[in-house]
């Protein structure tokens, strides 16, 4: 995948989301009676623009990292008598508030259609069925068995393993969750309580799942090496394409285990089999990206048909699945975030513009539904930061025009400038730690 490709991607999903949200607030200020200046795309230097009947200019600017709805205000401009009607700052405090939080519904709103069609084209997938149980795991603890198809967590339907992967996620910091499951192709349900007091996983190295011990059914794995890139670990080794490795460290091969060993960095002693020669090969892992890597890969075998399924509904159904997705997703981001304050998620897991790049990029390869997927998950992602209750946010904004309603008078411009600039010191910070994180990603 090239760089050019992710970040054609990215501008793609970001300029579509922040247009979203810009026209919900551009949308609502319209409804309210409010003229509007400017309507941009990015910010900075203005690279095209047009303006409409009304008076309104349609601008697209240099930086795609946002947008804005420049409206008339007599807090920011001289306002001429006739025009005092149509100011911001003349709505009432439910009007003003409408319009703020336009741009965060529009988002919402976003998602919901997104799934809408999603499930409607229908989306490819595999069904949740539990290929093995890794010993010694919370999940063997918790007597899951193979063969074991996961039905919901904690009582939220998960019909894909994108849907456990993000609610196991949500799970972290708490004492037990337990998993809704049935004997693949049975109808017969029972729960399986999971301790998870003493769980913790980096989902930069692994999902949730995996790090319970729970294995999913997916494409078998042959332990033929398929690909040896050239000047890795495993070419200095002695590797080659076909080769069918045998023992590591005097044990029969599992390629998960052998995942696990090669993160442990140590030496890996290979028995390996090359047409009708046993070979004894070291391998020794190279670090990269913080993590331990051998450069190889192993043949796989399609995934059987019993095992897959396909997301797709009714046009009504699908609507409905779209709302509920987008419900759930909006719970699980608003856990996620409590649980970075709370130290339950480390911080390192915030990730900024250049994640969100590689995660186009890789989504828009694969395919449209995934591609628009991937945008439904930003928007609904952005839709809840912008209700942060941060000044420079529209969630702050929000709580200036609670406190207005209820004193009856508006927040003063002393006490609105310092919580202006403490809260554009809190985002840039935030904004810094996640592009620090994603440099250290590359």
């Amino acid at each position: 995948m090239s760089f050019l490709w992710s970040l054609i991607s990215f501008v793609i999903v970001i300029g579509v989301l922040v247009s979203v949200h810009e026209y919900g607030h551009f949308w609502a200020a319209r409804k309210c009676g409010v003229k509007v200046h400017r309507f941009s795309i990015g910010f900075g230097k203005v690279l095209w623009k047009r303006t409409d009947k009304l008076g309104t200019e349609f601008a697209v600017s240099a930086i795609p990292l946002g947008g804005y709805v420049k409206m008339l205000d007599e807090r920011n401009e001289e306002v001429p008598p006739e025009l005092k009607s149509r100011s911001f700052n003349s709505k009432s405090v439910l009007q003003r508030a409408f319009i703020i939080a336009a741009g965060p519904l529009a988002n919402f709103l976003f998602a919901i259609v997104a799934y809408w069609v999603i499930f409607v084209v229908g989306m490819p997938s595999l069904k949740t069925v539990v290929a093995e149980v890794t010993p010694n795991s919370i999940a063997a603890a918790a007597e899951l068995e193979p063969n074991t198809q996961i039905l919901a967590v904690d009582g939220v339907e998960t019909p894909d393993w994108e849907s456990i992967n993000m609610a196991l996620a949500a799970k972290l910091g708490d004492e037990h969750l337990t998993l809704t499951v049935t004997p693949f192709g049975e109808h017969r349900t029972q729960d399986k309580i999971l301790d998870i007091r003493h769980w913790s996983f980096d989902p930069e190295k692994e999902s949730s799942f995996r790090s319970l011990g729970i294995q999913p059914v997916t494409s078998k794995i042959k332990n033929i090496l398929s690909n040896v890139v050239a000047g890795s670990a495993a070419d200095r080794a002695g590797l080659k394409i076909g080769d069918e490795l045998l023992r590591v460290n005097g044990e029969e091969v599992k390629w998960q285990t052998l995942i696990d060993k090669i993160q442990q960095g140590k030496p890996l002693k290979l028995q390996v089999k090359r047409q009708n020669e046993i070979l004894d090969l070291t391998l020794q892992p190279e670090m990269k990206d913080n993590r331990y890597f051998a450069g190889i890969s192993p043949t796989a075998e399609p995934v059987n048909e019993i095992y897959r399924t396909e997301l797709k509904y009714g046009i009504l159904d699908a609507l409905w699945k779209g709302v509920e997705k987008t419900g759930q997703l909006s719970l699980l981001t608003v856990k996620v975030i409590g649980k970075l304050f709370t130290g339950d998620l480390s911080l390192t897991n915030l990730s900024g513009p250049i994640s969100i790049a590689k995660g186009a990029g890789v989504s828009s390869s694969i395919g449209f539904v995934y591609f628009l997927s991937f945008m439904a998950l930003i928007s609904v992602n952005l839709g809840i930061m912008n209700l942060f209750p941060l000044p420079v946010l529209d969630g702050g904004h929000l709580v200036f025009l609670a406190a207005e309603g209820i004193k009856g008078k508006p927040v003063s411009e002393r006490v609105q400038d310092w919580c202006y600039r403490i809260g554009a010191a809190l985002l840039l910070t935030l904004t810094v730690f996640a592009l620090f994180n994603d440099f250290l990603r590359l």
